[in-house]
């Protein structure tokens, strides 16, 4: 994974956002409705593909919450024989600071299942395979997600009866290590204005500390 900083209010960050045909971690059986034991699962080849042909924006976001742009902007996703690679110019300032200070974690994406199949594998384990999905976005993390690699996040539908709408929403991260080049020529100013907000922000709290919040002696 890759971030170039190019300024205050520009940042071009690319890599994988899931791979395919790849198992995830073994995920618990209530991490599907459709599980019948712990199971691990795996991104076809081609899904992604089928599903960028048949999308008409796939939104980008920032920890799914803040969009931050999409595919008819500047957002470019494709799948090669790896997985779903991304690159996005990015113009949001939070997030341009956050990478600037390395605390992007990863990439997730966010998307219903249309044609999912089981297999047992043994060791009372199932095999999940996504074959076919609509994909509704790509996310950039602050935070490592749950499950490192081709991964379930969270699943949307009711914890008490476990039944899940045909359309669930489902979300999968994928956990690297960014590397970080930093060719802006602001990056001295802007160290130093996140270290006055930083401070500010204890000074509000009525807390003496250094940048990284330690009380000072």
């Amino acid at each position: 994974m890759k971030i170039e900083i190019r300024s205050a209010t520009e940042a071009v960050i690319e890599g994988y956002v899931n791979a395919v045909e790849r198992d995830s971690r073994l995920l618990p059986r209530c991490m599907c409705p459709g599980a019948e034991n712990r199971f691990v699962e795996q991104v076809k080849a081609g899904a992604f593909r089928k599903a960028l042909d048949s999308a008409k924006n796939i939104e980008l976001r920032f920890n799914h919450e803040k969009v931050i742009g999409g595919t008819a902007s500047n957002l470019e996703l494709k799948e090669d024989n790896i997985g779903l690679y991304a690159r996005a110019v990015i113009s949001d300032t939070e997030v341009i600071a956050k990478a600037r200070v390395g605390e992007l974690r990863g990439w997730s994406f966010g998307f219903n299942c249309v044609n999912d199949s089981w297999e047992n594998i043994g060791d009372d384990r199932q095999r999940r395979y996504l074959n076919e999905i609509r994909l509704h976005e790509v996310s950039v993390l602050d935070k490592t997600p749950a499950y490192v690699g081709t991964s379930i996040e969270m699943r949307d539908f009711d914890r008490e009866s476990e039944k899940a709408a045909p359309d669930a929403f489902e979300r999968r991260g994928f956990g690297e290590n960014f590397e970080v080049i930093d060719n802006s020529t602001d990056k001295e100013n802007i160290s130093v204005d996140l270290y006055r907000k930083k401070t500010e922000i204890l000074r509000m709290k009525g807390e003496k500390g250094n940048f990284y919040g330690q009380k000072a002696l």
